[in-house]
């Protein structure tokens, strides 16, 4: 078997891939490894709206209770909502059920520490070593005692309160759209904002099991039309785990994680609360949030894309703010994960303070252009490429023509290996010329 947990923890298809054995074997690792409490452990479970989530649940929870740990199952919330649970409750651990913002096919599982944070490369590694190596070393035993399956009943109220009590914010005047992309947040995004005094119109809020991410910050179109046609100030969508979050203008035009960054990295230092004067980026964001940076004073530090090396990193640098460009943005100070709502909520509140549009704010960066293309590549040609002159002498060439004002990142990525090669700069004739003689030279260089 090749490795099952990737960047963003484990996916596939749900049931078939992402499989009940599977599911299974993971709540008994991963209660194996954390239960470290000399009173019975306790685990928290919570999932997102698809079909699949309650089989997997099952399967985990017979898993931790194999053990003699305790399954505590928070229904459908955000996983920042488990996240936050963890902590107020003194769990030993949990695990959210999602994919996140793939479509209702797939399924997934996040694992997450006693802290509410995702775990760390050693203790992941550990646990898939025991799934995957050495399941003899979990294999059930014989138990006086074996762990209960507890239901909570006020996971999303703690959470509400949490979220209402951080952000301080009032929206009174502002009428907004609101997609719920069928998922996690579809029973208390509404409601939050409301309470917060904004005007509320809410679209894809009636999860039906087989409709997550048919809508939101994946297919962010119909949100466009939607915040037009009901002549709204701003439009926010979320994912189906409730993590992502985007935002569309009163003109229906896309207000990306790069410009929501920006805005908010402003705001914080205009009121000294951007620690270390500096925002954290990743591989995926824009030139242009870079360049913003440069201009305001601000300190950029780089992570690979990806919740956990984002919020691993951020922690080291006392870094108050970071994300990429499709929303995953995290506020370590206020919630231990990336968090959706609040990041509307802070949005909302520099809109409304502002007193000007949200086109007008979007204009604090001009977007660079990019060119983005994917050359698939032989196995054997794994991490070699690199070190091919040919391709490598290419890039940095034309990384002198672009000089500080483009940008080229050449990655491998996936289990069946891709040359990811994105290319940025002020000409898209230019920089679409060079990202094509690039991947025409690795084509060239790693044919079979």
């Amino acid at each position: 078997m090749g490795r099952i947990f990737g960047r963003n923890g484990m996916k596939g298809l749900a049931v078939t891939e992402i499989t009940c054995e599977l599911a299974m074997q993971t709540g008994r690792a991963v209660a194996h490894i954390l239960s470290g409490k000399d009173s019975r452990a306790k685990f928290l479970i919570a999932k997102d709206t698809r079909s699949s989530s309650d089989a997997l649940e099952s399967a985990l929870c017979a898993g931790i209770c194999s053990v003699g740990a305790d399954a505590e199952l928070l229904g459908e919330i955000p996983a920042s909502a488990l996240a936050w649970n963890i902590r107020e409750k003194g769990a030993d651990g949990g695990i959210m059920i999602t994919a996140s913002h793939v479509n209702t096919d797939y399924n997934g599982i996040k694992l997450f520490s006693p802290k509410g944070y995702r775990l760390d490369d050693e203790t992941e590694n550990e646990i898939e070593r025991l799934i995957t190596e050495s399941p003899q070393e979990i294999a059930p035993v014989q138990l006086k005692e074996y762990g209960r399956v507890i239901r909570c009943e006020n996971a999303i109220e703690c959470y509400i309160e949490r979220i209402s009590e951080i952000a301080g914010a009032d929206l009174k005047g502002l009428k907004i759209a609101v997609d719920c992309a069928n998922g996690c947040t579809s029973t208390v995004a509404e409601g939050l904002f409301k309470s917060l005094g904004a005007e509320v119109v809410v679209m894809g809020n009636s999860p039906d099991r087989t409709n997550i991410n048919t809508s939101g910050s994946i297919h962010i179109e119909s949100l466009m039309d939607f915040v037009t046609e009901n002549k709204c100030v701003c439009g926010i969508a979320f994912d189906g785990s409730g993590e992502r979050c985007l935002a569309v203008d009163e003109n229906g035009s896309l207000v990306d994680g790069d410009i929501i960054i920006a805005l908010c990295a402003r705001n914080m230092k205009k009121h000294d609360k951007l620690n270390n004067n500096t925002i954290l980026a990743t591989q995926a964001n824009n030139l242009s949030l870079i360049q913003f940076a440069k201009a305001n004073d601000i300190e950029v530090i780089t992570a690979p894309v990806g919740e956990r090396s984002m919020v691993q990193k951020m922690l080291e640098c006392d870094c108050s703010i970071g994300g990429d460009p499709s929303g995953h943005i995290i506020f370590p100070d206020e919630m231990p994960n990336a968090d959706g709502m609040l990041t509307g909520i802070r949005l909302l509140e520099i809109l409304k303070k502002s007193g000007e549009t949200m086109s007008s704010l979007s204009a604090i960066i001009e977007k660079f252009p990019q060119v983005m293309l994917n050359v698939p590549i032989g196995k054997k040609f794994c991490e070699i490429w690199k070190n091919d002159r040919v391709i490598t002498n290419l890039i940095e060439k034309f990384e002198d023509i672009l000089g500080g004002e483009g940008r080229i990142i050449v990655r491998e990525t996936g289990k069946e290996p891709v040359i990811r090669i994105r290319v940025e700069g002020r000409d898209f004739s230019a920089i679409n010329d060079m990202a094509i003689k690039i991947a025409d030279t690795i084509k060239e260089r790693t044919e079979v």
